[in-house]
């Protein structure tokens, strides 16, 4: 463990910390875990903040009249949703990134659902949730954020090369696409392996430094047989 030196990584989300010899060195998925476990803290607290004031001042579980709260209207059935979404979303950031992200992207769709079915049902008694105009608003908005916030670095298109999540993709279409499995000679067997192996690491965010240099060589390549030469020409096999 020579020099000492910190390596932080998030693999899956999950935030890890490793020793490397020379540098500080920071996998890019590292940022964009915490931007999506960031955005679910701070959206669950604005939730747990509503939900908690509706409680405290005892609002009727089910008024559809309901009665103000920041600005919003909200009765006891809205307070206790507010709060147990709160609770989803922190437990996802705590899960970690990736985790964080596709819950962002599902609570998203699901305030967008709520905003469009809910002005369908305001002034009836079917408005248990105790929407008006702006509970509607809020929804709508709230959702079209969470979406965008939750999708941002892993499902929108023109990725970055280094995108984790890219990479991932990238690494199971070629698995698709398997090397032969018979080879003439013993170095080609053994290159396959290594970068199968190689390629397993990059697509689990658990690769080390020649690993994706040498992964990210091959990019151009899609043939196996030329890939394989490539990989075996890198290595000095």
């Amino acid at each position: 463990m020579a020099g000492g030196d910190l390596d932080w990584r998030d693999r899956s989300g999950g935030l890890t910390i490793g020793v490397m010899s020379s540098g500080v060195r920071r996998d890019p998925g590292w940022r964009l875990g915490v931007l999506h476990r960031i955005g679910a803290v701070v959206f669950a607290l604005v939730l747990w903040v509503f939900g908690t004031l509706g409680l405290v001042n005892r609002l009727d579980p089910f008024s559809t009249s309901g009665s103000p709260v920041m600005g919003l209207s909200s009765n006891g059935l809205l307070s206790v949703i507010s709060l147990v979404v709160g609770g989803v979303l922190v437990a996802a950031a705590v899960r970690g990134g990736r985790t964080a992200s596709t819950v962002l992207v599902v609570v998203g769709a699901a305030f967008l659902l709520s905003g469009l079915v809910n002005v369908l049902v305001l002034d009836t008694a079917f408005n248990l949730l105790a929407f008006r105009i702006s509970n509607v608003i809020f929804s709508l908005v709230a959702g079209a954020l969470l979406l965008f916030l939750g999708a941002y670095g892993r499902f929108t298109v023109g990725l970055p090369a280094d995108n984790p999540y890219r990479q991932e993709r990238r690494a199971e279409g070629e698995q698709r696409a398997p090397l032969p499995t018979v080879y003439s000679h013993p170095a080609d067997a053994a290159a396959a392996r290594d970068l199968a192996a190689a390629e397993r690491a990059v697509a689990q965010n658990a690769a080390t430094t020649e690993q994706r240099a040498g992964v990210a060589a091959l990019s151009g390549l899609r043939r196996a047989e030329d890939r394989l030469s490539a990989w075996r020409a890198a290595n000095g096999r």
